[in-house]
């Protein structure tokens, strides 16, 4: 048994609820869905063996791990996430949510997209936490459909907005919405892994 891992790296976690956290990125290789915003480079990947896996992050001082891709959903297993607890992990996945996951994971981030239909499709029980990358869609008809404890909005970084982001609409909109959270991707802005 094997898994395709693009990399494995410490650092802060730099969106969300754990913005700031020290953790332990356990990135997967490949997607099923083809973001036009996407600026993760996954499809890379060295064959690794759950327990080298095990190994390599025992080197860490942490013991909070994000699992992330690409989409994870597509390889990660009970076996991979009952080894992690075994070693003491408290487990993030970042996930689309278009496939179930292993019982068992301590926090799931959903961030949905669209599929090749344009529909948001999502496949889970139990989100925590929903981001949501901010195009002006609709993000109350996801977040009605996707109950979660905590909601954010993420500015789209792309070539079509003005100076790169749409942070400035994203803001307006949470301040008329304050149900939503900003989330900026910090490890980009203070310019970390």
């Amino acid at each position: 048994m094997s898994y395709r891992i693009n990399e494995i790296f410490y650092s802060l976690q730099g969106e969300g609820y754990f913005t700031g956290t020290p953790a332990v990125f356990l990135r997967m290789s490949g997607c099923n869905l083809k973001c036009p915003f996407c600026d993760t480079a996954h499809e890379d990947y060295t064959e690794m063996t759950p327990l080298q896996i095990a190994e390599a992050l025992r080197t860490y001082p942490t013991r909070h791990i994000v699992i992330t891709g690409g989409e994870p959903s597509l390889q990660l297993d009970q076996m991979l996430v009952d080894l992690l607890h075994d070693d003491g992990w408290f487990i993030q996945i970042e996930t689309n949510g278009t496939n179930r996951l292993p019982e068992g994971i301590d926090w799931v981030t959903c961030s949905p997209k669209p599929g090749p239909t344009g529909e948001i499709s999502v496949s889970l029980r139990h989100i925590d936490e929903l981001k949501v990358v901010y195009e002006g869609q609709d993000v109350e008809a996801i977040a009605n459909s996707l109950p979660a404890m905590h909601y954010f909005l993420q500015p789209c970084s792309s070539p079509r907005y003005a100076g790169g982001s749409n942070t400035a609409e994203t803001v307006s909109y949470i301040l008329a919405n304050p149900h939503w959270r900003l989330s900026l991707q910090t490890h980009k802005l203070i310019d970390i892994q």
